[in-house]
């Protein structure tokens, strides 16, 4: 499986989201308000400070001092403590719910798409949004497709759509999800009034 995601536009960034698991868990967890370049950029950063990007080092270290780390500008997020707090655990969940491995969040035991889904949900920071968007990305760009994997994503799943970080490829479809969100909240602040 060769995998070229292009979400952050460097190409250092988008390499390691492209191979490794674990960066696009935090890529992931890290796109909540915030820019998703910037987001997505998270993982990078966490990588060039600790010499790698390694769930055993990022779970076995100080929690504190991990957010210091986050913290130090460029900050890996607009909240990095908090962000960082969030990451930690989530190291600690893959190392005691998956065997260390990050990919057998949807892997292991052959899981369709629901069953990914839940799995995403339990995690942290990934409600039930989140979750349907990462499975999304999974299923568009990673090759990752469980039986069922676009019903489970939802709106998310639909093929040709521009919703979310799972449909960007490159700087006009970039532009086409940027245009999609910005009409979904006019229409949701029109809604309410």
């Amino acid at each position: 499986m060769t995998v070229t995601l292009n979400i952050v536009g460097d190409a250092e960034a988008d390499a390691l989201l492209s191979s490794d698991p674990l960066a696009l868990l935090i890529g992931m967890l890290c796109d909540q308000q915030y820019p998703m370049e910037a987001a997505f950029a998270a993982p990078k950063k966490i990588a060039d400070r600790m010499g790698g990007l390694d769930v055993h080092r990022i779970a076995e270290s100080d929690v504190d001092e991990f957010a210091s780390m986050c913290s130090v500008p460029p900050a890996i997020h607009r909240y990095p403590g908090s962000m960082a707090k969030r990451i930690h655990e989530l190291c600690h969940i893959i190392i005691d719910r998956y065997d260390s491995s990050p990919a057998a969040i949807w892997t292991e035991g052959d899981p369709d798409g629901k069953e990914v889904l839940k799995r995403l949900k339990a995690l942290p920071g990934y409600g039930d949004q989140k979750a349907r968007i990462f499975l999304a990305i999974l299923g568009k760009q990673y090759e990752v497709e469980p039986a069922g994997w676009r019903q489970a994503a939802g709106d998310y799943g639909l093929e040709g759509s521009r919703r979310s970080v799972a449909d960007v490829t490159d700087a006009q479809s970039l532009q086409e999800v940027r245009a999609f969100k910005k009409e979904a909240k006019a229409a949701a602040k029109a809604a309410k009034a």
